[in-house]
């Protein structure tokens, strides 16, 4: 049996707590309050971290942390990364401007992702269809990075799990390139 700490991240109202919640096999952590915060349309929202768990058909066990969305809780970003073995970025389509929010995560996460797998979550694509996952991809290319980019609906465990999947066949892959 092994363990892996995944962190998940993203912006506020992208999902994070949600998806955490979903898949989670025990109560999940939840450090939301009540949001006084009026640039942000939500009533609550995550000032500490998210934690949940679940266990692997395998026996392995998934340890999620997210993170609070709001940049002024960044330090927070740093301490939940140490030991992370993986990272899931949520990204909200509905965003004013979604590709610039996904590089400023790229930006704070920069040191990590050197070494880290990633897989980039899009949500609200049905509803916001722009941008596309491609424009998402050209993102990624233009600063230097390749990661799998998925179209998800947080609300569904499927789409979580999947997410969780990619990352862990990413660090499976990197543990075979290893050994070769």
């Amino acid at each position: 049996m092994r363990e892996h700490k995944i962190l998940v991240t993203g912006t506020v109202g992208a999902g994070k707590t949600t998806a955490i919640g979903l898949v989670s096999e025990v109560a999940p952590v939840v450090t939301d309050v009540r949001n006084s915060d009026a640039s942000i349309d939500k009533a609550r929202t995550t000032v500490g971290l998210d934690y949940g768990q679940l266990t692997l058909d395998n026996g392995d066990i998934v340890r999620l942390f997210g993170t609070p969305g709001q940049v002024r809780f960044d330090f927070l970003w740093k301490i939940l990364a140490r030991n992370a073995l993986g990272l899931i970025v949520l990204m909200d389509n509905s965003r004013a401007d979604p590709l610039a929010d996904l590089s400023m995560y790229l930006d704070a996460f920069a040191e990590h992702l050197r070494t880290l797998p990633c897989v980039v979550g899009v949500g609200r694509m049905h509803s916001h269809p722009s941008p596309a996952l491609d424009d998402y991809a050209e993102r990624l290319a233009s600063s230097g990075r390749v990661f799998p980019i998925l179209d998800v609906d947080v609300r569904r465990r499927s789409d979580v799990l999947l997410l969780i999947d990619t990352l862990l066949m990413q660090l499976e892959a990197d543990m075979r390139g290893d050994e070769a």
